[in-house]
């Protein structure tokens, strides 16, 4: 593979009083969660079970398991994350079950799942290409896996407007913008890059869109024949 997509990477342990802010800032975009729940709800049958990977505060997972009619698990490589998105659910009155541990190494039955969502995160991961297997593992034949994370060339500007538009206070704000500036944009993606990972996965192949500053990556995994 090319060297800049097996570059090696850590994942982004978030915790303690980062974690926290994260959690805070982040739920300015609540809006944007529950718009993300309602359209993967949309795609699912009742009943069905969808995993979220790396759900930092749980925010999408828990505006999901609102619907009632879906079983949820997340699982994240922070333990203060996976506390405050139990205190989370909690608060919120619903179930959803979150565990620690590493997107590459999945600790579930292959199948078990027939959505798996990740959002914000893929960028940190350690092992990519792992954590895409992994994903189609997990997944029942016919499954979807959902990756939404940051454009590799957006510009600063499209990222001002974001977060203008997000309602953060300032000092939010400036923080928000530093961390795109100075660490998440580097970390992110292309999409030529996603498609490189796709097809050297286990899927194959994957479908890709755009939007102000983010990219949708829409992995299947094939049904039995």
């Amino acid at each position: 593979m090319n060297k800049e997509l097996s570059r090696d990477r850590k994942d982004s342990q978030m915790e303690g009083w980062v974690a926290r802010w994260y959690a805070r800032t982040r739920f300015n975009d609540i809006e944007d969660f529950r718009e993300q729940a309602a359209k993967v709800a949309a795609c699912l049958h009742p009943g069905a079970e969808l995993l979220e990977v790396a759900p930092g505060p749980g925010f999408f997972s828990i505006e999901l398991a609102k619907r009632g009619q879906f079983r949820v698990a997340g699982l994240d490589l922070s333990r203060t994350f996976v506390e405050i998105a139990r205190n989370n659910a909690e608060e919120a009155g619903v179930e959803v079950s979150f565990h620690h541990g590493n997107a590459a190494d999945l600790p579930f039955a292959d199948g078990s799942f027939d959505f798996v969502y990740s959002s914000a995160a893929f960028k940190n991961f350690a092992d990519p290409l792992g954590a895409i297997d992994e994903m189609f593992r997990v997944l029942r034949p016919g499954g979807t896996a959902l990756i939404i994370d940051l454009r590799k060339d957006v510009s600063m500007a499209e990222i001002d407007e974001y977060v203008r538009l997000s309602g953060r206070k300032a000092f939010d704000a400036w923080f928000t913008r530093q961390a795109f500036r100075h660490m998440l944009i580097g970390r992110a993606y292309t999409t030529d890059q996603f498609k490189a990972l796709a097809m050297a996965s286990k899927f194959g192949d994957c479908r890709i869109a755009t939007d102000s500053i983010g990219v949708e990556v829409t992995l299947t995994k094939p049904r039995l024949i």
